[in-house]
């Protein structure tokens, strides 16, 4: 039971082409916590820590977690790649099937197999901005656009986009000061709940939910003179855990949106970029539910975006949990991007960023990285690389100075 459970990915795309309608997912979601409830779970030290940096809130000890798990861990794994890929075999072979319990040899050498990403942000969305007190509530503006027209959202950065990498919600922040919208933050670090069910832990994911939305309802009732109409999300699983926040009865008559989504709404675009063509990898939980992804990411770059598909073998924590099932997915994905290099430029590696690969998932962000000494492809998310393209290669140094000389109020919850 463990064996199966643990080779599903939730990615729920298993659901459309069953013939009886049984969504995998949620069964293997279930099965997981059945397991955990009779104590017969199967974990690892690595499933442990990534899931306890999810569930605190502390700012001090995220720091603290994020120094040891993502700078000395990340680097350390780095090294050991660079090592181990000298000695291991090539990436052209196919991966060994997977049954039973994971040996340990096997973990470390698939944990190795592909690097962690390098050159993260040393420091979170809310450090960077100064907005890390659980008790106040920030509204991030830009005092020279907001009118009494302009509209007020509420967004929802996720663990992903502020903790790991931060460039993520901080480039959505920009955005939005850019295009006059007022944008309230949640008081402090927040999961949404989503790892914690679909790993199982059932109960810590409903009460996560729970505390949220009281939370949320406790905002808005400080913040009824905002008519906020829009709740924004960076991140695909986020979305999938926040349709079941009720947010129409928090704030009243507001609609879920992932941010390009919004950005495109807004007609934002950078009008194409000379040199470079895009690959675009729509998350197995994609956050664009309510226009079609690749339309949504050919808007706003100004031309057209070719679809990579297949997983991108991260799956939140599959890649530290299940390292071995992991491999087996990357060989099929790095085999559909070097396909896909190849159709736009005829090579199967991308050259002198003349290919570069674009997301709107954080783990998949981290996944797809992995792939950057074998195809050559630069990734990053479609908000990012908007501001870089629009508001300059020192985008992220001028909106914190922004943001901190005037441009964020404070509220006490």
């Amino acid at each position: 039971m463990n064996d199966v459970a643990d080779h599903c990915t939730v990615c729920h795309k298993c659901l459309n082409p069953c013939p009886v309608n049984i969504d995998f997912g949620d069964v293997s979601m279930r099965m997981r916590h059945i397991l955990r409830e009779r104590g017969q779970k199967r974990s690892s030290p690595a499933t442990w820590a990534a899931m306890a940096f999810l569930n605190i809130t502390d700012p001090r000890t995220i720091k603290l977690m994020r120094k040891a798990m993502i700078e000395w861990g990340y680097k350390s794994q780095r090294l050991a790649y660079q090592f181990a890929k000298r000695l291991l075999p090539g990436n052209g072979k196919v991966p060994h099937a997977t049954t039973g319990a994971m040996t340990i040899p096997s973990q470390v050498i698939n944990f190795v197999k592909k690097p962690m990403p390098g050159g993260l942000p040393t420091q979170t969305m809310r450090a960077l901005l100064g907005v890390e007190d659980s008790k106040l509530v920030p509204i991030l503006r830009d005092p020279a656009k907001v009118t009494d027209e302009s509209d007020a959202v509420f967004y929802f950065p996720g663990c992903g986009s502020e903790r790991l990498f931060s460039q993520i919600g901080l480039a959505t922040l920009a955005m939005l000061y850019e295009v006059g919208a007022q944008t309230v933050l949640p008081p402090g670090y927040l999961c949404c709940g989503y790892p914690q069910t679909s790993g199982g832990d059932a109960e810590r994911g409903r009460k996560m939910s729970t505390d949220n939305r009281v939370l949320f309802h406790r905002v808005a009732n400080t913040l009824n003179y905002m008519d906020i109409k829009t709740v924004i999300v960076s991140c695909g699983t986020c979305m999938d855990q926040l349709m079941n926040y009720e947010f129409d009865k928090i704030f009243p008559g507001c609609r879920l949106l992932d941010i390009h989504e919004y950005l495109m709404e807004k007609g934002v675009s950078t009008q194409g970029v000379n040199g470079v063509q895009y690959l675009y990898h729509d998350p197995c939980h994609t956050p664009m539910k309510t226009y079609a992804p690749t339309g949504v990411a050919a808007k706003l770059l100004g031309q057209p975006v070719q679809l990579s598909d297949r997983c991108c073998g991260e799956a939140g924590t599959l890649a530290v949990s299940r390292p071995d099932i992991s491999t087996q997915i990357r060989f099929r994905k790095q085999e559909e991007l070097q396909q896909g290099i190849q159709s736009l430029t005829g090579a199967d590696r991308a050259v002198a960023g003349n290919v570069k690969m674009l997301t709107s998932c954080p783990a998949c962000q981290q996944g797809l990285s992995r792939y950057a000494d074998d195809t050559g492809l630069e990734t990053d998310y479609i908000v990012v690389e908007l501001a870089n393209r629009l508001l300059g290669g020192q985008w992220q140094k001028d909106f914190i100075e922004r943001v901190k000389n005037g441009g964020v109020e404070r509220v006490l919850l």
